[in-house]
C-alpha cells in the first residue's frame, strides 16, 4: 500500500451529513519532526521549472512522495510553490515512515 498524505486521515461527516476526509496528521507529524530535529534533512532552493514531485522522484524514487517535502517545508499546496522557495528534503524516507 502506498503512503500518501491521506493514509492516516479519518473520515467524518460535515454539517450537511456528507462524508469528507479530514486532513491527515501526517503532514503535522512530519513538520514537527523536522522542527525538533528528529528527522535529518537537506536544504534545496527551488529553481524555475522544478516541481516537488520531480524532486521527490529523484530523492526517494517515488514522485508520489512529494507531500513529504511539502510537509517538511511547511508548504500547504505543492503546485503553488514559487522558485526561490527553501525546501527541507528529508534525507531518509524510512525515518519519515517510522514516525507515521
Amino acid at each position: 500500500m502506498a503512503i500518501n498524505r491521506y493514509t492516516f486521515s479519518t473520515r467524518r461527516k460535515n454539517l450537511l451529513g456528507q462524508n469528507i476526509v479530514s486532513n491527515s496528521r501526517a503532514s503535522y507529524v512530519v513538520y514537527s519532526a523536522i522542527e525538533s530535529g528528529a528527522i535529518n534533512y537537506g536544504v534545496k532552493i527551488l529553481e524555475e521549472g522544478e516541481r516537488l514531485d520531480t524532486i521527490a522522484g529523484q530523492a526517494y524514487g517515488d514522485a508520489s512522495l512529494w507531500w513529504v517535502i511539502a510537509a517538511a517545508s511547511g508548504i500547504g499546496w505543492g503546485l503553488q510553490t514559487p522558485p526561490g522557495t527553501v525546501l527541507r528534503v528529508p534525507t531518509n524516507i524510512n525515518q519519515v515512515i517510522g514516525l507515521l
